[in-house]
């Protein structure tokens, strides 16, 4: 099983600025390729505080210019607030200046309050995106592409300079049935359980095997997302757990909440989970529960896990999480896969 990074770019202080948050989301990229890491992986939103990133592929292409191995993933592009025909040509200049090692992870986008105000309400994220996914694949791929849908028209054109690398596509999707969808027609998947139990994480891991068998195909890869810290240290355990419910508490505000956003800064909420709850199904434990856990994550077939292990906390305490988990934890759930193999 790989692991990835996943670059939370939180502006939880907003007098930090972008200048020095995203230099951090280039440090930790940077340090993932040093510590072996496979790979990481960049969000997109606009107008609030939390997974702050208005453009993945300027990220990618500047983690790019200062790394030569590590993948570098989208998760995600949101494709119903873009012009698949700007976009198209947007994402072959990305996948040439990042030398070949973009993946490009698509989605509907998640949170109401962006979308919204950008001019796409929730309701029509889904169709939108359907019909905007299988136009970039045209326009990627072929020459002279025409369209006449529900949200493009147009005539045919051809977007330059073509691609010389192929450009790997991920959809991201968190229901069960859609990941089988996805996977059935030889789609790589991106998801996540979030916050929830073992049993929702099985239940998308599932459908993705039940979908490949179904595709005929060969290829496919399941990346899964999961809140995650290292540590030995029972207060510092406790404080991570603390910090990462905060921060869930301006999530979901956002994520199928009320949205209420000021000034760009979202409003926590009280949740409806419980922290025993919420401890119960985020890895935050010592080096041996972790090697369990992500051993048993091994076992069901998950290919890679994107770590989500930046709450809010400092720069330091990121790296160094990093470093137990490469070298502590990861060889060791390697072994025990090797092993049960």
């Amino acid at each position: 099983m790989d692991v990835s990074h996943f670059l939370n770019s939180h502006l939880l202080d907003p007098r930090v600025g972008g200048k020095r948050l995203w230099a951090d989301m280039i440090g930790q990229a940077v340090h993932a390729e040093t510590v072996g890491f496979r790979g990481v992986s960049i969000p997109e939103h606009h107008l609030l505080n939390i997974l702050l990133v208005p453009s993945p592929l300027q990220l990618a292409v500047a983690i790019a210019a200062r790394t030569s191995r590590i993948e570098i993933a989208t998760a995600i592009c949101q494709l119903p607030i873009r012009d698949m025909r700007v976009f198209a040509g947007e994402v072959i200049q990305a996948q040439a200046l990042c030398d070949g090692r973009l993946v490009l992870g698509v989605g509907k986008g998640a949170f109401g309050f962006e979308t919204g105000r950008i001019g796409v309400p929730m309701a029509e994220t889904k169709p939108r995106f359907e019909e905007s996914l299988a136009v970039l694949e045209a326009l990627v791929t072929r020459e002279e592409v025409s369209w006449n849908g529900q949200w493009y028209k147009f005539d045919a054109l051809t977007v330059m300079p073509r691609p010389e690398d192929p450009i790997p596509i991920a959809l991201a999707i968190m229901a069960p049935a859609g990941i089988e969808a996805a996977a059935g027609k030889g789609y790589s998947v991106q998801t996540t359980p979030l916050s929830a139990s073992h049993g929702v994480l099985e239940a998308q891991v599932n459908a993705f095997h039940r979908g490949v068998a179904m595709s005929g195909r060969s290829g496919q890869r399941l990346s899964l997302q999961r809140g995650l810290f290292v540590t030995d240290k029972p207060e510092q355990a406790e404080a991570m757990a603390v910090m990462a419910y905060r921060y869930y508490e301006s999530f979901d505000n956002v994520f199928g909440g009320p949205g209420i956003v000021e000034h760009g800064i979202i409003k926590p909420l009280p949740r409806q989970q419980s922290m025993e709850d919420f401890r119960a199904n985020i890895l935050i434990c010592g080096q041996a529960e972790m090697i369990d856990r992500l051993s048993a994550y091994a076992e069901l077939g998950i290919d890679e896990i994107i770590v989500s292990s930046n709450f809010g906390q400092p720069q330091g305490d990121v790296l160094e999480m990093m470093n137990r988990l490469a070298s502590d934890v990861m060889p060791k759930v390697a072994a025990t896969a090797r092993k049960a193999a």
